[in-house]
């Protein structure tokens, strides 16, 4: 990947609705030299999907939490339990002293007491601590800039 491909990706992610034209003159391409390097990128699944960003208290996702499980047996094989409950956003196996982090969305601190005692229910979680967010400063994208650049 060379710098003109991570300009490229560093446009999408600012605005991933933008025109292969406007991509193009943004990094010194012709309209069809860019669509052709995208093609590629999701080709190679450096672009992996195109999504909006939601607000998520504007759908009803205003309490954040993120929430340890703790475990009595090996959880890298429980994708398909942390991934069947929606409000699930993210689920990673993690050293240390818990087993799983997960990042929980919910509309209120109620249905977040929901989730965890239904984490509970996943063969082999033996606890869960929450953390829930009070205020986010800021939330990030990768940066395709940050890698060191062709």
């Amino acid at each position: 990947m060379d710098h003109i491909d991570r300009a490229l990706l560093a446009r999408l992610q600012q605005d991933a609705t933008q025109s292969y034209a406007a991509l193009g003159r943004a990094v010194g391409l012709s309209a069809g030299a860019a669509h052709e390097r995208v093609r590629k990128l999701r080709e190679r699944g450096v672009i992996r999907r195109t999504a909006a960003d939601v607000d998520p208290a504007a759908v009803g996702g205003g309490v954040l939490a993120y929430v340890t499980v703790d475990s009595t047996s090996w959880m890298g094989d429980a994708a398909e339990s942390f991934a069947a409950l929606p409000e699930i956003l993210e689920a990673h196996v993690i050293a240390g002293s818990a087993s799983v982090l997960v990042k929980v969305r919910t509309a209120t601190t109620e249905q977040l007491q929901d989730v965890l005692r239904r984490l509970y229910e996943i063969d082999g979680v033996s606890g869960t601590r929450a953390t829930v967010v009070l205020e986010t400063f800021f939330e990030r994208p990768v940066s395709p800039l940050s890698a060191d650049q062709e």
